[in-house]
């Protein structure tokens, strides 16, 4: 059966770009990091573009480890904290809406159920909220912790933690508000409600000073490809940043996390499935290609091997780029996504060296790696989409603003002629444009159903 929804696109921000030299390229901006003009200009092109969102990567801290290498890489040396800049950008946009990553690990529910919700009044109804758990040591170091917490730890916090926040964003109904001058009363005080919640890990009585949002609260984005990543998306995530390498990898995650949904009440048009993907793309595949190879020739290997390391876990210098990569440093397990790591375990066992693997990294560290023509672009956007291996993509374009310029100037006029991509937004809210349903207020349906 033919489709009958259309296609979703946001941009993933690096301040620079995804590709990691990406802030040698004169197609960035070099004073971008702390300059909210530079962020504008790309929240400008993606609105005219008609794209659904601005999806903003983050980690709390800096990196560490080899100073050279983290030198010739300012990508989490010096950038905005994301809700701060979401909100601003918020201000000189109308449609467009905005994800921004905050981490369970490192908050407290109250503060981040406050920080959405107040965002979400702000523009209007067009935030997002990627919910992640951290997964690197060195953000840790900064919280009092010696390092990453377990997995399963961080999972079971991490659940509890949503959970809170979903209650405290329900605090208020959606009538809650009276705004009775004459009578003297500013809301109504049995729609209200204390969340009164004492779990493993928090105890929060609530309610939050802040009135249900624009649209009932904020959406929800993961990105997670274990077990338990899977089915804890399938019961709240709206958003899901995909990992998989290939059509028949993602049309199996697609079809496992919507399929999950139903035991939670939830309907499949309710989740979004938007892989993470690598664009270089140019009137031509010859055009594409040599912007391609120009990212790679600016890439210093240290940069490169600084970001294998921090995903591995493992100190890789001194190692020969040119032989195979050193397979008893290769953890047993993923610390971070599960997925990843996979993907890297099954290209070392080719036999590649390990400068091949900086490359296949840099390049594809989380989504896959398209280059190309525009209308080879397009092909591939299309047979994803009716092949129900993605409800859209999150476009990871190696420079800002000019590869997203290329982007909107060569690939969406021909997805718009093919009927795929909107022409025109299709409400004020995110969670309109995106197509998901009205989050039910608790306290209200439980009224409805008693009264029924």
């Amino acid at each position: 059966m033919a489709r009958t929804d259309k296609l979703k696109l946001g941009t993933f921000v690096y301040t620079f770009g995804f590709h990691p030299a990406a802030w040698l390229h004169p197609g960035s901006d070099v004073n971008g990091a702390n300059d909210i003009a530079h962020l504008a200009r790309v929240a400008a092109v993606s609105e005219a573009a008609k794209f659904d969102f601005m999806f903003f990567a983050d980690s709390p801290a800096a990196a560490v480890g080899h100073p050279e290498a983290l030198a010739r890489q300012p990508t989490k040396m010096n950038r905005f904290e994301p809700i701060t800049a979401i909100t601003a950008l918020s201000m000189v946009t109308e449609n467009l809406g905005f994800v921004a990553t905050a981490s369970t690990s490192y908050y407290e529910p109250y503060n981040i159920a406050r920080l959405y919700a107040s965002a979400d009044h702000i523009s209007g109804g067009r935030i997002c909220w990627n919910v992640v758990t951290s997964d690197h040591d060195e953000t840790g170091y900064n919280y009092n912790r010696q390092g990453l917490d377990p997995h399963a730890d961080r999972y079971d916090r991490g659940e509890e933690f949503l959970d809170v926040v979903f209650g405290l964003w329900d605090s208020f109904e959606d009538d809650a508000l009276l705004l009775d001058r004459e009578n003297g009363l500013y809301h109504d005080h049995t729609r209200l409600h204390q969340l009164d919640h004492a779990g493993p890990h928090f105890q929060v009585l609530g309610p939050l000073n802040i009135a249900r949002t624009p649209q009932g609260r904020p959406v929800i984005a993961q990105a997670g490809g274990s077990e338990r990543g899977r089915e804890l998306a399938a019961r709240t995530a709206e958003i899901v940043f995909s990992l998989a390498s290939n059509i028949d990898k993602n049309r199996a995650f697609y079809k496992d996390v919507k399929s999950r949904m139903a035991k939670y009440g939830r309907d499949p048009g309710d989740l979004k499935i938007m892989p993470g993907i690598v664009i270089n793309v140019g009137e031509t595949r010859a055009e594409g290609e040599a912007r391609a190879r120009e990212m790679v020739d600016l890439m210093h290997p240290e940069v490169g091997l600084l970001m294998l390391q921090e995903f591995l876990e493992t100190d890789l210098h001194g190692s020969d780029l040119d032989a195979p990569f050193p397979m008893e440093r290769m953890p047993e397990k993923a610390k971070g996504s599960v997925a990843m790591f996979e993907e890297v375990r099954e290209f070392v066992t080719q036999g590649h060296t390990l400068r091949e693997l900086i490359t296949h990294y840099a390049r594809k560290h989380t989504g896959n790696g398209l280059t190309g023509s525009y209308m080879e672009v397009a092909d591939f956007m299309q047979e994803w989409f009716e092949a129900e291996a993605a409800d859209g993509f999150i476009l990871m374009c190696p420079t800002l603003p000019a590869s997203l310029e290329d982007f909107t100037r060569l690939v969406v006029p021909e997805l718009q002629r093919r009927g795929l991509f909107r022409e025109t937004y299709e409400g004020a809210t995110l969670r309109e444009n995106l197509g998901l349903s009205w989050p039910e207020n608790r306290y209200t349906l439980a009224r409805g159903t008693a009264a029924g």
